[in-house]
């Protein structure tokens, strides 16, 4: 139940280091670190609650294995991004596709299925926006990051913020 004043101690110092590190080392790695999640990001930042929690717990992981187990997982998620951000063929197979889920008020139903996304979560959205009638609608999009975004009914027939949604360019 109670090993020691010392170990009490131990994680108290290594655990505020330890946060103190990740946050220095996260600040300095840049805005896109901290970005609404996909599922790369979800897995980092899990690997770094894990890493963190090694670090405070276990007297066989030294606070500079941590900071570096937290510095490698930031630098590749550096790395990953920063060749997403060049390569699109890179940029799909990291990051999901935006997906159409209500065009010119219908709801596109393979879509919603394929989504797992239910009709009152997409009347929930336009509620959000503040929008009463789903026939004011052009499109609501799930975007890469799960949340949604609903674009009102426009008057032209530019719709260039919406070429690269998934079930869009068969409209």
């Amino acid at each position: 139940m109670f090993n020691s004043w010392d170990a009490l101690l131990r994680t108290l110092i290594i655990g505020t280091l330890g946060y103190i590190a990740i946050i220095f080392l996260l600040r300095i790695s840049g805005k896109r670190t901290l970005s609404k999640w996909n599922s790369f990001d979800f897995i980092v930042t899990i690997a770094f609650g894990s890493i963190l929690a090694s670090l405070m717990l276990s007297k066989d992981t030294s606070l500079v294995q941590g900071v570096l187990g937290i510095a490698t997982l930031i630098f590749l998620q550096f790395i990953i991004t920063s060749i997403s951000v060049r390569s699109s063929i890179f940029q799909r197979w990291i990051k999901a596709e935006p997906t159409l889920l209500l065009y010119q008020g219908e709801l596109q139903h393979y879509a919603l299925r394929h989504e797992r996304v239910s009709k009152s979560e997409v009347l929930a959205a336009l509620r959000s926006q503040g929008i009463g009638r789903i026939e004011d609608v052009e499109a609501v999009i799930l975007e890469t990051d799960g949340s949604f975004s609903v674009i009102k009914k426009n008057h032209s027939s530019s719709a260039s913020a919406l070429v690269d949604v998934k079930g869009y360019l068969t409209r």
